[in-house]
């Protein structure tokens, strides 16, 4: 398994340099290189653990596959390369994770695997970045993408017009099953709808909340792993701040003096690594408290729409007042949708409108077969 280990990184390394050779661009030269010195000392570090063993390390042979495989690379469009690689670093830090959770390393070996597995993982970041053809036109349309990408992303907004969903269609389709089996009688069609969105509520209300806190729980862990390598190895995580940045349009002077002044700052220096090569940052994570009280909270406000009438009126009235109530709630929560999404808000709306219809008409002829048998 080392050798299999070592010599994908000698060869990602060779890919690298014979990337860095074609490349006109000198601050995407210059990626390639560390990224080549990179996954070279990956192999190098294998090598040690190998001759500990008395294993010989395997050696890049010089045959057709091989000269084929350089040939390839010089032919072919850059980015297919590089999307190439990007799937190869991600492979590889899937067998590092997948080996080391499986317990199938020596123990020893735990925190290499480990080390090795967050580097992949942040040269994939890398690759994607370099591969990226189209950027904004401007900086100041890059902000502005950004800004629309975090109001449409969510959080607890996000959480209320999706609970409101989730309530309205539960018990829409609790409302129109019920009144169908039972030849609209009130009493039953209100008893069944309340106790829908009550159980709506508070089980949307659980699942908002175990999964906040298992998300913060992750982010925690993922933060102190970070720590540890940044412990460990604090030259090569600053370098690869360095490279981040360098990935940002700085050039390799101020990149270096960025990240020099960023690791005077251990808190910062831990924060800015993580949101660069994890992707997360403490601000994205919800509270397990707000997102158990908007999800509960909005379930219920939307479960409650097609019982109105049932509060008021009876019979034949009640069930074609909430069915038209439902379907204009539907039509307004779809368009609301498009707040978070990037579709029309007619769309949206309309498509959430077709399945209330749908809903309506499947309960309802579920209801109809049980009162058909009873």
């Amino acid at each position: 398994m080392l050798r299999k280990y070592c010599l994908a990184e000698k060869r990602s390394a060779e890919a690298y340099r014979d990337l860095a050779e074609r490349e006109n661009d000198l601050r995407r030269r210059e990626v390639f290189l560390r990224l080549a010195e990179a996954e070279e000392r990956h192999a190098a570090r294998w090598e040690e653990e190998l001759h500990a063993r008395g294993v010989p390390p395997p050696d890049l042979s010089g045959g057709w596959r091989r000269q084929w495989r350089r040939w390839w690379r010089r032919a072919v469009d850059p980015t297919l390369i590089i999307r190439n690689l990007e799937r190869a670093e991600d492979r590889q830090e899937e067998q590092y994770l997948g080996h080391r959770k499986a317990g199938l390393i020596p123990e020893e070996l735990s925190a290499a695997y480990g080390e090795m597995a967050a580097e992949e993982r942040a040269h994939a970041q890398a690759l994607q970045a370099l591969g990226t053809s189209s950027r904004p036109k401007s900086v100041a349309e890059g902000i502005l993408a950004r800004e629309r990408w975090h109001k449409r992303g969510g959080g607890w907004v996000a959480d209320a017009i999706y609970g409101v969903n989730d309530g309205l269609g539960a018990v829409f389709g609790i409302v129109s099953g019920v009144a169908s089996a039972t030849e609209n009688q009130t009493h039953y069609v209100l008893l069944s709808g309340l106790a829908g969105m009550l159980a709506s509520a508070l089980s949307m209300g659980a699942g908002a909340y175990l999964a906040a806190k298992s998300e913060r729980e992750v982010y925690e862990a993922e933060m102190a792993r970070e720590a540890e390598e940044i412990a460990r190895h604090p030259e090569e995580e600053r370098e690869e701040m360095a490279l981040f940045y360098e990935l940002q349009g700085f050039d390799r002077e101020e990149a270096q003096a960025m990240s020099g002044k960023l690791f005077a700052r251990p808190d910062q220096f831990l924060a800015a690594m993580s949101r660069s090569e994890l992707g997360l940052a403490e601000e994205s994570f919800p509270r397990p408290a707000t997102a158990c009280l908007s999800a509960s909270i909005s379930t219920g406000i939307g479960a409650l729409v097609p019982l109105l009438p049932f509060f008021f009126c009876g019979g034949l009235w009640a069930i074609s007042l909430s069915f038209a109530i439902s379907l204009i709630a539907h039509f307004l929560v779809g368009a609301a949708k498009s707040w978070i999404t990037t579709r029309p808000w007619w769309s949206s709306g309309l498509e959430m409108t077709a399945v209330g219809v749908l809903e309506a008409v499947a309960t309802y002829m579920l209801g109809l077969l049980f009162r058909v048998h009873a």
